[in-house]
């Protein structure tokens, strides 16, 4: 995480000014259901048939799971475009349905209470100004992200590989606020809720909770920007809880209300959700039981080729240019490399320019295609070793994949 420089002031200060009080409200205006295309795209696996739609507000062209709460996945040509994923293709995933249509930037505060000397109530303008602004770019990637290829099938969104983005996330350090709020020795951990709420009224509120210590390690912060812009609503406007190299499930949206506690939450959405065996890669055979299950935590390494697509006709003989995306999970990409002879031997490829650990990083290499059938495999290792593994893991929440990717061309 880096604070400001000097290349960033005009940018930062055009969307500072949106966020003064008064100037900002996030809303739901401009819903269309009408904005349906027909058109339609085929993922690939069971059930993969998905709707395109512009409906929503402050999205571009999204693939469709569900309409409430919502959940939209980005389109995978999008991850093509650039290291940082675009605000209006960024993905979308909620869990409560009574979401909040229309947020006053100026009436918002954010309140920190708890295991603390001095209650907390900070408007936006309070963030802005008494807090030194930083700046990360970081990978938001949800739990169950490519769950769709799960085999045997799971419960829960069947995503194909897009519910993720990478942003340039900007905001204050969350261990900054801590210190304004001065913790006490009985301080535990640090518990984020959000304004989202569910339509039945015994509905366990959504909030996710850190150990005090990694909630003030100076790389989690709380964002009222993201790529230079306000959040989008559907985003989490007007902040979001932003967790570096963590699935997304902690990434708090709407964030209103932190509480310090004196003991370990255990809470609906940290003692009974969102559990991972705790086993290598969370891994366990179909019907396995007896595992210990504890809460979902840091991200595995990933890669993915975003130029081809699985089926594709490519020239035989001719070099064909292979490039993507990677991540190191929770550090950053040592390097990525890309087999086409079914994973016998691989090839280093060029990386891109590095835009901090949490970030994608792009990557780029040549294959001479012989004509027939060509399966590309590509596999990312991190800066701690970690290597995606070439057998998919299963487990009953369909978490965590992060099997080497594969990409069946046709030289002709």
């Amino acid at each position: 995480m880096k604070s400001n420089s000097h290349d960033v002031d005009a940018r930062r200060r055009t969307m500072l000014r949106g966020l003064a009080a008064g100037g900002l409200a996030g809303t739901m205006a401009g819903w269309n259901p009408s904005a349906w295309s027909a058109q339609t795209v085929n993922l690939p696996f069971a059930g993969g048939e998905r709707d395109l739609t512009s409906a929503f507000p402050q999205k571009g062209e999204m693939l469709l799971l569900r309409t409430r709460p919502p959940l939209l996945e980005t389109p995978f040509a999008v991850f093509d475009r650039g290291v940082f994923t675009p605000n209006d293709q960024f993905f979308v995933r909620w869990h409560l349905a009574d979401i909040p249509t229309k947020i006053d930037g100026a009436a918002f505060r954010l309140n920190v209470h708890g295991q603390i000397e001095r209650s907390l109530s900070l408007s936006l303008t309070d963030l802005r100004t008494q807090f030194e602004p930083v700046e990360l770019a970081a990978v938001n990637q949800c739990s169950g992200n490519s769950r769709g290829f799960f085999d045997q099938r799971v419960a829960g969104a069947q995503w194909g590989n897009g519910a993720m983005g990478n942003a340039l996330w900007t905001g204050v350090r969350l261990r900054d606020i801590l210190a304004r709020a001065g913790l006490k020795g009985s301080a535990v951990q640090a518990r984020f809720n959000g304004l989202d709420a569910g339509v039945l009224p015994g509905t366990p509120k959504f909030m996710k909770s850190l150990d005090i210590d990694h909630a003030r390690d100076g790389e989690v912060m709380i964002a009222y920007a993201m790529n230079g812009q306000p959040l989008p609503l559907l985003n989490g406007f007007p902040l979001r809880l932003i967790v570096p190299g963590w699935y997304s499930t902690y990434w708090v949206k709407m964030l209103n209300d932190i509480e310090v506690l004196d003991h370990p939450d255990d809470n609906f959405w940290m003692s009974k959700a969102y559990l991972i065996p705790d086993t290598p890669q969370a891994n366990i055979a179909p019907g396995q039981t007896g595992v210990k299950m504890v809460p979902i935590n840091r991200m595995v390494p990933r890669s993915f080729a975003t130029n081809l697509t699985n089926g594709q006709n490519v020239a035989a003989g001719k070099p064909l240019t292979v490039r993507g995306i990677a991540f190191g999970g929770d550090t950053g990409v040592r390097d990525v490399s890309v087999s086409s002879d079914g994973g016998t031997t691989w090839a280093a490829t060029r990386l891109g320019h590095d835009h901090g650990k949490y970030s994608f990083r792009q990557w780029e290499t040549h294959v001479m295609p012989n004509a027939g059938p060509l399966v590309l495999k590509i596999k990312a290792t991190n800066t701690a070793g970690v290597v995606q593994p070439d057998t998919a893991n299963w487990n009953t929440g369909g978490f965590m994949r992060n099997v080497v990717e594969s990409i069946a061309l046709m030289a002709s």
